[in-house]
């Protein structure tokens, strides 16, 4: 067991190593961020100037150890817009992107756990049919334009709820209806066809040849190891929502990750880009790494290292 966690701790730093390396190689093939900084006909001696308070004029290669090792400590330079620290500018708005995290995947989860049973268990009738067609419309529409209607009807037609921002609890509900909508059809069609699997398993049929009662049958024997691909397609949307849905936090003007990176990559702020994906990245491989040891508890078939 141990070798499995040095095992997956490797593969965890490697992948981060990889997605910061990249972000470097990225930013610095978009151009010379002093050029980019400063407004059209400034006098090369100002540009210069700039350049070496970066650090830009030094190797290539000296840059990149010199970031690696700032990146370690979660040091990537001060922001060019704010001139704070880049890591304190993301940490700022992470609160905000994990409260709409956390209420778009519980409102999805719930909701997709519970269709997906329903039309699992009403498998060749309508109930099925109508599930599944709600499913596909939730997975086909882009969040961007769910959200946008949702804008539209709630708030500006019925003045329910704010156009967007931070304004209080009512803000979150319009950008949580569009994210946990989106992760409710997802998860509806995932835990519909686990179930039908785990339901065709030996097991399932030894079980209800012993008599056991159908709620039994569903609830303890199949819903569980149903729920093991939805723990992992849970767990990449969260990464994923973590990390930031831009579009999302960009239509309803939420003040988070996404859209502080949207915001910096139009203001070529490559330090807070940097961070912002490094946070991301972090996130992202830690929430997998975990996941694989949530897998031992709800089936005991899966053993670490195998």
């Amino acid at each position: 067991m141990s070798r499995y966690f040095l095992i997956r701790i490797g593969q965890s730093l490697l992948a981060i190593w990889g997605i910061v390396t990249i972000v470097f190689v990225v930013t610095r093939m978009l151009g010379d961020p002093a050029v980019l900084l400063l407004p059209l006909g400034t006098p090369d001696s100002q540009i210069q100037e700039l350049r070496s308070s970066l650090g830009l004029e030094r190797p290539m290669v000296v840059q990149y150890l010199d970031f690696l090792g700032h990146a370690v400590v979660g040091d990537f330079g001060l922001s060019y817009q704010s001139f704070r620290p880049a890591m304190e500018v993301v940490l700022e708005r992470m609160p905000a992107t994990a409260i709409l995290t956390a209420s778009s995947l519980a409102l999805g989860a719930v909701l997709g756990a519970a269709t997906g049973f329903a039309a699992a268990l009403a498998r060749g009738r309508f109930l099925e049919f109508v599930v599944m067609c709600f499913a596909l419309a939730g997975q086909a529409t882009p969040v961007f334009w769910l959200g946008i209607l949702l804008v539209l009807f709630f708030a500006v037609e019925l003045g329910w709820f704010p156009t967007g921002g931070w304004d209080g609890p009512a803000s979150l509900v319009l950008p949580t209806m569009a994210l946990g909508i989106f992760v409710a059809a997802n998860i509806t069609r995932l835990f519909r066809s686990s179930m039908i699997e785990t339901l065709s398993e030996d097991y399932i049929r030894t079980a209800r040849a012993k008599g056991l009662m159908p709620r039994t049958i569903f609830m303890v024997h199949a819903a569980r190891n149903a729920l093991i691909p939805v723990v992992t397609m849970l767990a990449l949307l969260a990464a994923e929502l973590l990390g930031g849905s831009a579009v999302t936090e960009t239509v309803f003007s939420w003040p988070g990750v996404g859209r502080l990176l949207v915001q910096a990559i139009d203001s070529k702020d490559f330090p807070v880009i940097q961070a912002g994906v490094f946070l991301i990245a972090t996130i992202f491989v830690c929430i997998n790494f975990l996941v694989d040891l949530l897998y031992t508890l709800l089936d005991p078939r899966i053993r670490l290292g195998r």
